[in-house]
């Protein structure tokens, strides 16, 4: 069995970091309040807060189901949909998010409206449904498209790297119960597998909140976006970037600490 990690707090040492870190919070959090200037800029960039929040969420969720799908194809005992979930996720891994953003949004997107449109032709000239225009599409769309396929291939590898790590004698034992494949999954597998698979799981989660940003090269009006036009507006770069910087360390850092948290909780009702 292999031992987790222990953190900093586990092995009885002060986090004197967290201490640096909420120091610094309160102390930018105050210039926010006191400063007229700081006050302007944080409620500027806070208005693309939902945005930001929408298209992690939303692009998590399908990235964490395309994941598992990828990684269940991976594992199955057909060489042709293992070899297809291979080919996926090591191409897909090997593209930069930022070129899969702009391919997505500007190669794909066009692409998927001819073919629909080609398709949907006799539909169309028969006055039944209207041509689909590139433009109907929202960039957003586009760019959660494009961070949901980027972050399945990873995900895909953490859901295979968990499931592997259950001991095949539970598995075999199973089987001789007479559990159906799902019900393997379902009692055996999964339940063993979610403790390799959340903290890297997690990681990825808030790994996306930072790579959300990337979203604004599209006109996409989240945090960076809303920054960008503060700033090309009225040229308070330092400020502005400061406030971008602090927002985003703010959303990080407390996920991470409440991850952690169902980490750790996770592991003491597992020892029980």
């Amino acid at each position: 069995m292999t031992v987790p990690a222990r953190t900093p707090n586990e092995d009885g040492e002060f986090p004197w970091w967290l201490v640096a870190l909420v120091l610094l919070g309160a102390t930018v959090g105050a210039v926010i309040v006191v400063s007229d200037l700081y006050s302007q800029v944080f409620a500027t960039v806070a208005k693309g807060l939902g945005i930001t929040v929408l298209v992690t969420l939303i692009a998590f969720s399908l990235a964490t189901a395309l994941g598992l799908a990828v990684a269940l194809l991976g594992l199955s005992d057909l060489r042709i949909l293992r070899q297809v979930a291979r080919f996926y996720v090591e191409l897909i891994r090997g593209i930069p998010v930022l070129v899969l953003l702009f391919y997505i949004a500007f190669v794909g997107a066009p692409g998927v409206v001819y073919a629909w449109n080609w398709l949907t032709a006799p539909l169309a000239e028969a006055g039944f449904i209207e041509p689909l225009l590139v433009r109907d599409l929202s960039l957003m769309w586009r760019a959660i498209i494009a961070l949901t396929i980027a972050y399945s291939a990873f995900i895909a590898e953490i859901f295979r790297a968990g499931f592997q790590s259950v001991d095949k004698g539970q598995i075999e034992a199973a089987k001789a119960l007479g559990l159906s494949r799902f019900h393997r999954f379902r009692f055996i597998v999964f339940p063993q597998a979610l403790r390799v698979i959340f903290p890297p799981l997690s990681n990825d989660f808030v790994a996306m909140v930072k790579d959300s940003s990337l979203v604004s090269v599209l006109g996409v009006a989240d945090i960076t976006q809303m920054a960008k036009v503060y700033a090309a507006g009225s040229f308070r770069f330092f400020e502005t970037y400061s406030i971008v910087a602090y927002v985003y360390l703010v959303l990080t850092i407390g996920l991470s600490l409440a991850l952690r948290q169902v980490e750790r909780r996770m592991r003491d009702v597992q020892k029980r």
